[in-house]
């Protein structure tokens, strides 16, 4: 496991160079003017050489590959520079809204996990039943479902007809304080949500996986031999059947990264979906470059979780092999 993971990091060093890279050349073809974003109405009435100045002053006037490496070799030592549109080190704007991205992020997850394994082995215990057809029939309702509409919809339903939950935002409005309470209410919708989209895959993969092991002789053979069924289908198939799920941990990543940038933004959620719209709009290099490089990276651990978890629970793989 250790030499994997060392690999792993090895391997991931280079990618997330070239992405940050990447980030500053796309952003330097941008149409959007920093300065302009920076300065905002006040850069209507100034003259060239108060822009060519604040220009110098935010480093935008050199070529995006000096830019680039300044801001890698900074970042190297622990400092990921100036938000222009924040006007906050990134370290502070990152950290000031990561937790609430991963929290939702995490939530959305394990419920997506727990509620798709239900749904697959409920539907896989006797393929073509009605059960199975209607839970098969949803999955692929809600997979090509758009994200933002799901949102929308339930907000017009909970919040604004039934009245049942706070429709965005992370407290109350009133609330000058976060609370437990309050966190816990105003985070229902949103990783509901966020787990909806995510649902259908799990769903389907544990229905076809343990619809598979369910076919398999020595579930056959445990069934003639008297075993239970409950048994036979937790002890033996269930733990079959889940072995491709876990290949679904690292490549779930990058679409719950860009659901809950959705999500966020439908839901007023006070994570890190706002600091990357004005990222991108107002060409912040050195925030964009770090929310970039940062989503990378969790798509990179995803992909390696997949593969410890793959290595731990499927005896057949080494590895030395992997």
């Amino acid at each position: 496991m250790a030499r994997l993971a060392g690999r792993r990091l090895l391997f991931a060093a280079p990618i997330l160079i070239v992405v940050t890279f990447g980030v500053f050349a796309i952003a330097a073809a941008s149409p959007f003017d920093p300065v302009k974003a920076y300065a905002g109405t006040a850069a209507l009435g100034a003259d060239a050489e108060t822009l060519a100045r604040l220009r110098e002053n935010l480093g935008v006037d050199k070529p995006f590959v000096a830019r680039w490496w300044d801001w890698l070799t900074a970042a190297l030592g622990g400092d990921l520079g100036q938000s222009s549109v924040m006007r906050q080190p990134v370290t502070q704007v990152i950290g000031e809204r990561l937790v609430w991205s991963a929290l939702l992020c995490a939530v959305a997850f394990v419920v997506a996990v727990l509620a798709g394994t239900v749904l697959g082995v409920l539907a896989a215990r006797r393929p073509g039943s009605v059960l199975d057809r209607v839970v098969t029939s949803l999955a692929y309702v809600l997979e090509a479902a758009p994200v933002f509409w799901l949102s929308l919809l339930a907000i017009w339903l909970t919040a604004l007809q039934w009245g049942l939950l706070p429709a965005g935002g992370l407290t109350d409005t009133a609330s000058e304080q976060v609370t437990f309470g309050q966190v816990t209410r105003h985070i229902v919708l949103p990783a509901g949500i966020l787990a909806v989209s995510q649902l259908p895959w799990f769903t389907l993969y544990v229905r076809q996986g343990v619809a598979d092991a369910l076919a398999e002789d020595p579930v056959r053979g445990a069934r003639a031999r008297g075993v239970s069924e409950r048994t036979v289908l937790l002890g033996h198939a269930l733990r079959s059947g889940l072995l491709p799920v876990l290949t679904l941990v690292g490549s779930r990543v990058p679409e719950l990264i860009t659901g809950a940038l959705l999500v966020e933004s439908v839901f007023s959620w006070p994570g890190i979906a706002a600091a990357t719209v004005e990222a991108a709009t107002a060409v912040d290099f050195p925030l964009l470059a770090a929310l970039t490089t940062l989503a990378t990276a969790a798509v990179l651990l995803g992909n390696l979780l997949a593969d410890l978890l793959y290595g731990l629970f499927d005896p057949r793989v080494k590895f030395h092999d992997m």
